[in-house]
């Protein structure tokens, strides 16, 4: 089991009954945001989606609001790139940006999750940054519960790159 495999195993994986985000129910729940409020397990999230940006090309990366947000902030900080914020709605006041940050259209970004389910937010994340004329086509997340979320993304030409699979991370 990797090191990260071991942290969120401790800190993440807790049991009962849930309701996720897609709505489905289960008798577990990934909490990425708790863990990651630790600073041992926030480094080997970052270590190990830097060995994933590293196979890829990028200008900007994005978080999905809000549980990414900590995570891309960390990332870009550690590979010295500029990162963007998605919010899963637009706001009703201010600017009422559903993306924040300074980008140029036509350049790549990298999405980053905590968890995805079926990848609705992520799906959602991704529109909206191609919709102010990003090129997005890789989403990195920490755990990929398998349900779903690969096939969905990929139907929309997004590349999942989860750094753990639920069944590596409940075995």
């Amino acid at each position: 089991m990797s090191r990260l495999a071991e942290l969120l195993a401790k800190y993440a994986v807790m049991r009962g009954d849930f309701v996720l985000a897609s709505g489905r129910r289960s008798s577990y729940y990934i909490n990425i945001k708790k863990a990651y409020t630790r600073p041992e397990v926030m480094r080997e999230i970052v270590s190990e989606m830097e060995k994933k940006l590293r196979r890829l090309q990028y200008d900007y990366l994005a978080g999905v609001a809000v549980g990414a947000v900590p995570i891309v902030a960390c990332v870009a900080l550690s590979v010295n790139r500029p990162f963007l914020m998605v919010r899963k709605e637009e706001k009703g006041y201010g600017t009422g940006a559903k993306v924040e940050g300074e980008w140029k259209p036509g350049r790549r970004v990298v999405l980053l999750e905590d968890v995805t389910t079926t990848g609705g937010s992520v799906l959602n994340a991704a529109l909206a940054l191609r919709g102010e004329g990003l090129i997005c086509q890789d989403v990195i997340v920490v755990v990929d519960r398998e349900e779903g979320a690969e096939e969905n993304l990929r139907r929309e030409k997004l590349r999942l790159l989860p750094l753990l699979r639920v069944s590596q991370l409940l075995r």
